[in-house]
């Protein structure tokens, strides 16, 4: 949705910059596979709660999480209004967030410091969406299931942490 007088960038730039907001969220990706080293036997050998999800639920769950982040970054990143650069500083924190999580549970075996993270997510992740509501209300939408699926893994990394140690 836009509002008038917003103003975006001209047509063939926005394919261009989907793409690379599409590039950023897979090179989040990317990292941390890299950093999850094996983390398939890693989350298999703790002691998990019964309602863990499977292991193979992960990947599939991610990829399109990360698509929906990148679009709806690209929906604020498109939109020339006051608080667009904000909003957009606010989603490069809840990635770079996203991005040290993985390393901290899967790399370092930190179930303690990998919440204190996960929970510093999902308060930028909140953060995010008020400020995409103000601009753009499906850029905050399309950010709601992350949010749920966060603070799922938020409560999971807690049990896991408590478990764990």
């Amino acid at each position: 949705m836009t509002s008038p007088g917003d103003t975006e960038h001209p047509a063939p730039g926005r394919w261009l910059l989907l793409l690379l907001f599409l590039a950023i969220c897979s090179a989040v990706a990317v990292v941390g596979a890299v950093a999850a080293g094996d983390a398939g036997s890693t989350y298999t050998s703790l002691r998990l709660p019964g309602w863990a999800p499977p292991g193979w639920l992960f990947g599939p769950v991610w990829t399109v999480l990360y698509a929906t982040i990148a679009v709806a970054g690209w929906l604020i990143a498109r939109t020339r209004r006051p608080g667009s650069r904000t909003a957009l500083l606010w989603w490069s924190v809840q990635l770079l967030l996203n991005l040290a999580w993985t390393p901290l549970f899967f790399g370092a075996g930190q179930y303690g410091l990998a919440l204190v993270d996960i929970l510093l997510l999902v308060t930028a992740l909140i953060v995010t969406m008020v400020k995409f509501a103000r601009l753009r209300t499906w850029a905050a939408v399309l950010l709601a299931p992350y949010l749920v699926w966060v603070a799922y893994a938020s409560v999971l990394n807690w049990s896991i942490w408590s478990a764990n140690t």
